[in-house]
C-alpha cells in the first residue's frame, strides 16, 4: 500500500456494496477486475445486506484486500475491520520486491510485508520460484481468499521480473479450510481447480494441505499451500465453452468425521444410495478423515461425466446434534447432500450453482464469446447475477440472457487503461 496524489487520478467506479446479492463477492470480484487493470474502484455499502453488525470488512475480507494493495502498490482508504466503504486504486508500478539471494536463502520480513510481499527464490543465481505468505488470526476462508486473487496471479504478469522468463508462484493462505457457508478446500481441489485445468487452459493448480482450519468446534487456523504456473506475458484467456455435460460417469465422496465409526456409517449409506441411484456408477473416496471433533461432520459428493465436468454438492453439518444418535446425525447429512447432488445432476447443466459465479471473471476477461451451460430452464444464481454486474460495471464485459458473455481479450501483463483512455495510475 502507498500514498500518492490522487487529484489527477480518474474517478474511482463506484459499486453500491447492497446490491443483488450484497455480500462479499461483489468486493472480491470488483478487487480482483480492479488489481488486473488498474482501474479504480469505489465500494459503499460494504457487505450491507448482511443482517445487523456484521455488514463491513471482516479481517478474512482484508487479508485479500492488504496483500492485493501491496502486490499493486495501491492507495487505499478505509482499509480497516468493519468498514462499510473502501477506495482502491491500484498502480501500475510493481509493489517493491523482497528479494533472497542464494540457494533457498530466506530473508526477515515485516507482517505487513508477509500480507503482499513478494519473496524472490533464486538457486545458483537464477530466480526459480516467487513465494508470498498471507497469514489470518482467525479461520476466515482461505478460499475466498484465493478467489480474490487467483485471477491477479494467473493473470498480472507479477511472476515476470525484470524481463525474465516467467517463473512458478508459491502462495501460502493461513486461515479455515473448512469453513461454514464458504468453499471447503476439497471442493477447490476436486472441482473448481480441475474444471479450470480442463476448460481455460489454465496449468493444473497443485494444492498442499499443510493442517486443517475449522470454524465448527473449537476454532483452528488451517495452512494450505497453492502452486501456481502464472501465464506467460501476452497471453489471452481463449473463448471457452462449458457445453455437452455427458453422461454421469463417477462420483468422489469426500468424508470428514470424528470417528470410525460415523465415517463408516457414512461411507455405507453413500455407498447405497449412489448405487440405488446409478447403479453402474464409479465411486472413489478421495479423502476419509478424522475431524478431530464431534462437532466436525462434512461430506462432498463430486459427479465426474463421460465429458470431465464436475458438479459438487457439501455440507458442514450446522444443526444441532444433541440427543440424536450417530447414524441420525450421519443419516441426515447423507440425506441433504445426496438430495442436493440429484438436483444438480438433474438440471443438465455444466456447472453447479456454486461454480455459475467464479466463471464469471474469466468469462469477462477471455476474448471472443465464452459460454458457461446452466441449463436453460434454471435461472442464474443472484451470486452469479451479482458477479455479472460487477463484471459490467467494472471492464464493460457485457452478458446476454442465457449468460454468454462477450470478453475483454485480456492480455497477461496488458496495461488496460490504455485501451480506455484513462491515465495510468504512477
Amino acid at each position: 500500500m502507498c500514498e500518492r496524489d490522487s487529484s489527477t487520478s480518474p474517478i474511482p467506479i463506484h459499486l453500491d456494496g447492497t446490491t443483488l446479492e450484497g455480500g462479499g463477492q461483489l468486493l472480491r470480484l470488483a478487487l480482483a477486475l480492479s488489481s488486473l487493470t488498474q482501474i479504480p474502484i469505489h465500494v459503499t455499502n460494504i457487505r450491507g445486506n448482511r443482517p445487523g453488525k456484521v455488514s463491513g470488512l471482516k479481517a478474512s475480507h482484508l487479508a485479500g484486500v492488504r496483500w492485493l494493495a501491496n502486490a499493486t502498490a495501491a492507495m487505499t482508504e478505509g482499509i480497516e475491520v468493519k468498514s462499510r466503504d473502501l477506495v482502491f486504486r491500484p498502480s501500475s508500478v510493481r509493489a517493491e520486491t523482497i528479494i533472497a539471494q542464494g540457494h533457498d536463502e530466506r530473508v526477515a520480513r515485516t507482517e505487513d510485508e508477509k500480507k503482499g510481499g513478494w519473496e524472490d527464490v533464486f538457486d545458483d543465481g537464477q530466480l526459480v520460484r516467487r513465494q508470498s505468505h498471507i497469514p489470518m488470526s482467525s479461520p476466515g476462508s482461505i478460499l475466498l481468499v484465493l478467489q480474490a486473487i487467483l485471477p491477479y496471479l494467473l493473470l498480472s504478469n507479477c511472476s515476470n521480473m525484470q524481463g525474465q522468463k516467467t517463473v512458478p508462484l508459491r502462495v501460502t493462505i493461513e486461515g479455515g479450510t473448512n469453513v461454514s457457508s464458504s468453499p471447503s478446500i476439497e471442493y477447490i481441489s476436486q472441482v473448481l481447480l480441475p474444471m479450470l485445468s480442463l476448460k481455460l487452459s489454465i496449468p493444473p493448480i497443485i494444492t498442499t494441505l499443510h493442517r486443517r482450519g475449522w470454524s465448527t468446534g473449537r476454532s483452528e487456523i488451517g495452512s494450505v499451500t497453492f502452486d501456481i504456473e502464472p501465464l506467460p506475458r501476452a497471453f489471452v484467456l481463449p473463448t471457452f465453452s462449458f457445453k455437452d455435460r455427458g453422461e454421469l460417469a463417477k462420483v468422489h465422496v469426500s468424508i470428514l468425521a470424528p470417528e470410525a465409526t460415523a465415517r463408516k456409517i457414512i461411507r455405507d449409506k453413500v455407498t447405497a444410495q449412489l448405487l440405488a441411484y446409478s447403479p453402474e456408477i464409479e465411486i472413489l473416496f478421495p479423502v476419509n478423515e478424522k475431524s478431530g471433533s464431534e462437532k466436525r461432520l462434512y461430506l462432498l459428493l463430486v459427479a465426474e461425466t463421460s465429458n470431465g465436468h464436475r458438479l459438487g454438492r457439501d455440507w458442514l453439518f450446522d444443526e444441532k446434534a444433541r440427543g440424536l444418535s450417530t447414524e441420525h446425525v450421519c443419516e441426515k447429512l447423507v440425506s441433504k447432500v445426496m438430495k442436493d447432488l440429484k438436483k444438480e445432476v438433474k438440471h443438465g447443466g455444466c456447472v453447479d450453482e456454486y461454480m455459475q459465479d467464479q466463471m464469471v471473471v474469466f468469462q469477462a476477461l477471455a476474448v471472443g464469446t465464452s459460454e458457461v451451460d446452466c441449463n436453460i430452464d434454471r435461472e442464474a444464481t443472484l451470486h452469479t447475477k451479482t458477479a455479472r454486474w460487477v463484471a459490467e460495471q467494472v471492464v464493460g464485459a457485457s452478458f446476454d440472457e442465457l449468460g454468454r458473455c462477450q470478453g475483454l481479450g485480456y492480455a497477461v501483463g496488458e496495461e488496460f487503461q490504455k485501451r480506455r483512455g484513462m491515465p495510468l495510475q504512477a
